[in-house]
């Protein structure tokens, strides 16, 4: 083991647990305290069945994991354990990560805009690793880090599915004039970059950016780089509902690589799957903390809301099921990023004789301008009744700085017997008796179902890629 994470971070649990169960077990004992916090509960086991599963995918990457998708401790160890490496933005990400004793050679630091304080506070702590996708970038990290090792970030594709990859990237045409800047400016250039974002659908978009990698790695080699490291980024689907599933893209980014970058040419290849990780394996709880409800207007004849001579506010009143026209608007002491579009269920079952209502879900006091939902037909709801929410693990724990100084809400981790001595399996640790080696190699199912077995030696266990 490597000492990350022991049965101190978490929760053990019987097999066949459910976030819902724990989030049910926990709400008892806080209604009873009349604790009203809000908190999430977190699967580790669900992100153990998403390593091994990315492993067996894509046998030849190796995953990074943003810590910006999800920087909570709990998280952090497991994947540190499992011997992942970190895709950090800032100083902050490289400190969270470097706390737990996580080395310099296993985070790179991968945003392409970077101040210089944080280049040179990277450089202060061992990491080498970074991008660049401009001349204003490069002389920055070739006045502050003469010892980084730069991956030139292309913006391969411009399709409409790929929009968010045009955020940052340089174009095919610019490359070899960047990359005989870097010459210039004795700056070592070891690969190419690229992240199609976590709403590209299309595996085709991958297979695309990774022939337009090649090409830029030819104008390095030509240049006389030692090009050896191709980033692949993210943009991996974190559920299974998703129009693309991650198996067809991983079929289509294998294919790639054995066109472009075939096993023993020599180039490592690494990946940073966020959403992927951690999206499911997290579930969130908050108590209503007040209520408004908006009285009902109706539509005139021309299709308009009464009273007004443009489109409908995002507030209008929906009808609900009930026939009445109206909107209740439900805020909550939650101090999250909750993503658009995202659903909530209550913790009691409704009664099905019991009409719903269209409804609104708003911040917390003082942030009560945030939308959070709207459109969500909801039962009758009472102050101090909870709502759920599940798929809650990518973008929802930030910084306090960024929620004005609001505490974040507590996170319990939880993990069954079965998924932890899958881990210390995938390190190496036999069973300790035939019982053990039995229920390891049987699927896994921490609240998920499971296909493959964990009889197998893990691929490879990431040791740095510097």
């Amino acid at each position: 083991m490597n000492g990350y994470l022991n049965e101190s971070n978490f929760m053990m649990v019987e097999e066949g647990f459910t976030t819902r169960h724990l989030l049910e077990n926990l709400l008892v004992e806080l209604c009873q305290a009349s604790d009203q916090q809000a908190f999430f509960v977190a699967d580790l086991g669900d992100i153990v069945k998403k390593h091994l599963h990315f492993l067996k995918a894509l046998p030849r990457v190796k995953p990074y994991f943003p810590v910006k998708c999800n920087g909570s401790e709990g998280v952090i160890r497991l994947l540190a354990e499992l011997g992942a490496g970190f895709a950090c933005t800032n100083k902050a990400e490289i400190a969270c990560v470097q706390s737990i004793g996580i080395p310099a050679g296993k985070i790179f630091y991968s945003s392409p805009c970077k101040q210089v304080a944080h280049i040179k506070y990277a450089a202060n702590h061992g990491v080498q690793l970074m991008t660049f996708d401009n001349e204003v970038e490069l002389s920055k990290v070739a006045r502050s880090h003469p010892h980084a090792r730069m991956l030139l970030a292309v913006a391969a594709d411009s399709s409409p599915s790929a929009h968010l990859s045009m955020t940052f990237g340089a174009t095919l045409k610019s490359c070899r004039h960047l990359l005989e800047t870097a010459k210039e400016q004795a700056v070592e250039v070891v690969g190419i970059s690229f992240h199609l974002g976590s709403r590209v659908l299309e595996p085709e978009a991958f297979a695309q950016s990774v022939a337009a990698a090649q090409l830029a790695f030819e104008m390095g080699r030509e240049l006389g780089y030692r090009m050896h490291l191709l980033d692949i980024g993210g943009g991996f689907p974190g559920t299974e509902d998703t129009r693309t599933r991650f198996e067809e893209i991983a079929a289509v980014i294998n294919s790639a690589l054995d066109l472009y970058f075939p096993d023993g040419c020599g180039v490592e290849i690494v990946a940073r799957p966020g959403r992927y990780y951690v999206t499911s394996a997290f579930a969130f709880a908050a108590s209503v903390t007040a209520m408004e409800e908006v009285p009902a207007e109706q539509p005139g004849s021309d299709g308009r809301w009464d009273g007004g001579t443009g489109p409908p506010s995002p507030w209008a009143p929906g009808l609900g099921p009930s026939g009445r026209v109206e909107t209740r608007q439900v805020t909550g002491p939650w101090c999250i990023l909750i993503p658009c579009g995202c659903s909530a269920s209550p913790r009691q079952r409704p009664c099905p004789d019991h009409p719903s209502h269209s409804s609104s879900l708003r911040g917390p006091p003082g942030h009560a301008e945030d939308l959070i939902a709207d459109g969500l037909e909801l039962p009758e709801l009472q102050v101090g009744d909870w709502l759920i929410f599940e798929d809650m693990g990518a973008y929802t724990i930030a910084t306090s700085s960024l929620l004005g100084g609001c505490p974040q809400p507590q996170i319990t981790y939880a993990m069954s017997r079965v998924a932890w001595k899958a881990v210390q399996l995938f390190q190496g640790k036999p069973p300790q008796t035939e019982d053990d080696r039995e229920s390891v190699c049987a699927p896994l199912s921490c609240g998920w179902e499971m296909a493959e077995t964990l009889c197998v030696t893990p691929v490879f266990a990431p040791a740095g890629i510097i």
